[in-house]
């Protein structure tokens, strides 16, 4: 007998896979597609909490910039993809979720010529219990990093501003960090400037003002918070190269993602920032950010109580 709505356990979480709504468990895609064989994809992640999406819109059109950079060109509309992340959310019912959108690029069909140009690219999207890149705990005392030996794959090979699966660099840097007995890495481009980590942008506080990476980093919309915080609390910040020398000498280093917000760091290599907690300027940004989510800031409220398409 064919399992009912009321019956569906959805705590779990929600997919959306080509079309069709299922608990995340039964989600699938088929192992031949490109987008598994090659990382022929590209995505992104938007967080709810307190009930509510965080700047929903500017995600989407994040990842629409991702999909037409790749010459992605599912048949769902972006008003679509609101639509049905906003009902995954709501068949969960959680008000704390890690929520993603996937543009996967299939295989062509047999008759077709063997190129991307000829695979169908369709959408896979998941709403699941909020996920913390960090632990409350972690963020609180401070986040403890190192400078990885891995340089960050160079942006004209792979362009760091569309989100995609090409993590080879960002986790060698991450077992980098682990076997050092850090927690996370930092990696450097070829000139050894500061680009990113793995799932989160960086920032290096240096005399008051709150510096960010020009190039070889994805365009973060926390980034983008930041970037407004900064502005709000009248705290400078720039836009521009952070030399491995300026980093390792920084007053402050921040980090920035959709799971986890705001994020300080209080070691970095051997070196203990400040009294080894974070620092003024990091921590105000923090509290800051997460008391202005409370309050409905770029927040677009989930109806649980509407049904379910």
């Amino acid at each position: 007998m064919s399992e009912t709505p009321t019956e569906t356990d959805w705590s779990a979480g929600a997919a959306y896979v080509d079309g069709q709504v299922m608990p995340i468990k039964a989600a699938r895609i088929p192992i031949t597609d490109w987008g598994y064989r090659r990382s022929d994809v590209t995505y992104d992640v938007v967080g709810v909490y307190f009930g509510a999406f965080f700047r929903l819109d500017d995600h989407v059109r994040r990842f629409r910039r991702s999909m037409d950079k790749l010459r992605m060109k599912p048949e769902e509309s972006d008003e679509d993809i609101k639509r049905i992340l906003t009902d995954l959310v709501r068949r969960t019912g959680l008000r704390e979720a890690y929520v993603a959108m996937d543009c996967v690029r299939g295989k062509p069909a047999p008759h077709l010529p063997y190129h991307p140009a000829f695979g169908r690219a369709y959408l896979v999207c998941f709403a699941i219990p909020w996920v913390w890149l960090f632990s409350k705990e972690q963020q609180a005392r401070g986040v403890h990093a190192m400078i990885a030996k891995t340089p960050r794959i160079p942006p004209e090979s792979v362009d760091p501003t569309v989100k995609n699966f090409h993590w080879g660099d960002l986790t060698r840097a991450l077992f980098e960090a682990h076997d050092a007995g850090f927690e996370t890495a930092l990696l450097l481009d070829q000139e050894g400037n500061l680009t990113e980590g793995p799932g989160y942008n960086a920032f290096a506080i240096i005399n008051g003002t709150v510096v960010s990476p020009p190039r070889g980093a994805l365009e973060g919309i926390t980034r983008l918070s930041v970037k407004e915080l900064c502005e709000e609390l009248g705290i400078p910040f720039e836009t521009r190269p952070i030399p491995r020398a300026e980093l390792e000498e920084a007053d402050e280093i921040l980090l920035s993602t959709t799971a986890g917000g705001v994020m300080p760091v209080s070691r970095l290599g051997s070196r203990i920032l400040g009294n080894d907690r974070p620092g003024p300027i990091s921590a105000k940004l923090r509290e800051t950010f997460w008391e202005k989510r409370r309050q409905g800031w770029h927040a677009t409220p989930v109806d649980y109580d509407a049904p379910t398409t």
